[in-house]
């Protein structure tokens, strides 16, 4: 049986993939909603958190990790047909709330093999998130 730091050395390079991915999708997320904020409802006061929140993922960014990145051999690149179809701008901001959220959580759950502090800090984003999606859809 393998032991966690043979196991991990083994799919170290699948983790960095997957962070890679993680930390994109985690960007793009929060620019669509906060272009939106900022753009179609000139919102300021979710614009500077959502904007905060896309520069500390900066803490993150490592370029070593760009040799992992396997654009051309994504087994899942192809879009679904929901992700395809929006029918306002409501729904465009629950899919991109619903994606940085979930990103978030995998990149607290990466980070706790290799990284504590940067788990802790993708947890804090995950919650600022959950404040800001209540935010933008309450309010007063």
């Amino acid at each position: 049986m393998e032991t966690t730091s043979q196991n991990l050395d083994s799919h170290s390079a699948g983790i960095e993939r997957l962070i890679d991915a993680n930390l994109n999708r985690l960007g793009e997320g929060i620019r669509v909603i906060e272009d939106i904020a900022r753009y179609v409802h000139d919102d300021s006061i979710l614009t500077p958190r959502l904007k905060t929140l896309r520069h500390q993922l900066q803490q993150a960014h490592n370029p070593q990790r760009l040799i992992y990145r396997d654009i051309e051999n994504d087994v899942q690149k192809e879009s679904i047909p929901s992700e395809l179809s929006r029918s306002s701008l409501s729904d465009l901001i629950i899919a991109n709330f619903s994606r940085t959220q979930e990103s978030s959580r995998v990149l607290e759950e990466s980070f706790k093999l290799t990284d504590t502090t940067l788990s802790e800090l993708f947890k804090s984003i995950r919650y600022e998130l959950y404040a800001l999606e209540k935010i933008y859809f309450n309010p007063n």
